[in-house]
């Protein structure tokens, strides 16, 4: 559109000029026309107003603007001015010096009936005046010199209207253009909006998008194709890998459980202190980190998949979390534990694994807490939505931190070592059960000496 614009602009400059130039050309040719008309000898005698005025009202007609004329006789003198003949018009002379050839006294008689013609010299300029522009021209035949000034007023109005009309039709061309231009990049690019909207709307667990075929302009049919291919593979890789994280946690849940027990009952069997006894429960800690592994594992692929099992209830979040922060108090004895929680907090959602979410939230506060730091819980309800934070002090999380921190198997400890207890799952897998619930759970990246976790669950709205 800008450059549309610019070029427009740019013609209708030039177009301007050049009518210009042409209409000043004409007129340089009537300035021309005119001069010949003094190529005759002056009268010897007479009054020379005589000898003007028929050519002052011809001149007037022809040219439409104001003329001004002035008459020099051979010897430089002034045989005739008119009346609006300006001084400006002399500075400097509009006069060429007089060519050798040409005599300085009248002809003889005899070749007085062959006016000669002026001087091929003639060169118009342009004066102006206190209050408008002239175009000046100026002749020297063999007994006299003859300047003729044509007012420019008439050709600046006829420009001024030219100027006028483009200043009124360049706007409407450019609105022309522009809704053309819409029109054609809107039929255009409609192929690639649709293709941008099945972009958008594309998620894990809705690959199954197809981007039609059908009213597409057959430039973007291939990259539709290439498109629609694409998700295809997507769709069928990710599903070969959610079936299989799927399937695989559920087959391993069952030999855990078994070798679970087996090793509870090998540690109950075993003698009290003996080598084999702490082998069992080493073990048997191993296989129970496992299973929570697995556990996890298999909620993330159900997640994953869109096919997270709910079990809703009414849920007193105030009661929950009551009990959460004595439990939190009896754990880190050595914190500061502070709550402000609002009663009758009720919310719809599976209590198990709400109360799995503030659980971890609440443990992840606790492992990666300053030494004598601080816990701090508070929930209260905004508007329809239950809002909670859990927030510890900890030293500042760079930016790299914060946006790797609900990724899977991310851990604040990067030797992952068994300091600080945990797998890089309990965040991720919380996000995952608050969204199954239409809530979020989003780091908050206001304070720089906490850690603080915001959980927002729709309230029930009729709640006590």
């Amino acid at each position: 559109m800008a450059l549309a614009g610019s070029a427009l602009v740019g013609f209708s400059g030039i177009a301007w000029r050049l009518i210009y130039s042409a209409k000043l050309s004409q007129l340089d040719a009537r300035l021309e026309t005119q001069i010949g008309r003094f190529a005759r000898p002056l009268p010897a005698t007479g009054n020379p107003r005589d000898w003007v005025p028929d050519f002052t009202r011809t001149t007037d007609t022809e040219a439409g603007s104001e003329i001004a004329l002035q008459i020099l006789d051979a010897q430089g003198d002034l045989f005739y001015q008119s009346e609006n003949w300006d001084a400006a018009f002399n500075r400097p002379s509009p006069y060429r010096p007089r060519p050798a050839h040409l005599p300085s006294s009248p002809l003889p008689s005899d070749r007085a009936s062959r006016p000669p013609s002026p001087s091929p010299q003639l060169r118009p300029v342009t004066r102006h005046t206190a209050d408008a522009g002239w175009r000046v021209g100026a002749a020297s035949f063999p007994a006299h010199q003859v300047a003729i000034a044509i007012n420019l007023q008439g050709l600046r109005q006829d420009m001024a209207v030219i100027r006028n009309t483009f200043l009124v039709a360049i706007p409407a061309v450019l609105l022309l253009v522009a809704v053309g231009a819409w029109l054609l990049s809107g039929s255009a690019l409609r192929s690639v909006h649709q293709l941008t909207v099945a972009m958008q709307q594309t998620t894990a667990t809705d690959l199954n998008q197809r981007v039609s075929l059908t009213d597409v302009d057959i430039e973007f049919t291939a990259l539709i194709e290439v498109f629609n291919r694409m998700l295809a593979r997507l769709e069928r890789s990710f599903l070969q890998a959610s079936r299989f994280s799927a399937d695989a946690a559920h087959e391993l849940k069952t030999p855990l459980a078994v070798l679970q027990g087996e090793l509870e009952q090998g540690l109950q069997q075993a003698e009290t202190g003996s080598s084999l006894q702490q082998t069992l429960g080493s073990l048997l800690e191993e296989v129970r980190r496992l299973s929570g592994i697995v556990r996890k594992l298999l909620l993330l692929s159900q997640a994953d998949a869109g096919q997270m099992r709910l079990n809703r209830d009414s849920i007193d979040l105030s009661q929950l979390l009551a009990v959460l922060v004595e439990d939190v108090d009896l754990l880190a004895d050595d914190l500061s534990i502070r709550a402000d929680i609002s009663p009758n907090l009720v919310v719809q959602g599976d209590r198990d694994l709400i109360t799995q979410v503030l659980q971890n939230l609440a443990s992840n506060a606790v492992k990666y807490n300053l030494p004598n730091g601080w816990v701090h819980i508070k929930a209260r309800q905004r508007q329809q939505k239950v809002q909670i934070s859990v927030a510890n002090a900890s030293k500042p999380l760079s930016k790299a931190e914060r946006d790797l921190i609900f990724d899977r198997f991310y851990r604040g400890d990067p030797a992952r070592t068994r300091q600080v207890d945990g797998l890089g799952l309990g965040l991720s897998l919380s996000q995952e059960i608050i969204r199954a619930h239409q809530g979020t759970l989003i780091l908050d990246d206001t304070p720089s000496n906490q850690t603080s976790f915001i959980l927002c669950l729709p309230a029930v709205a009729d709640a006590p």
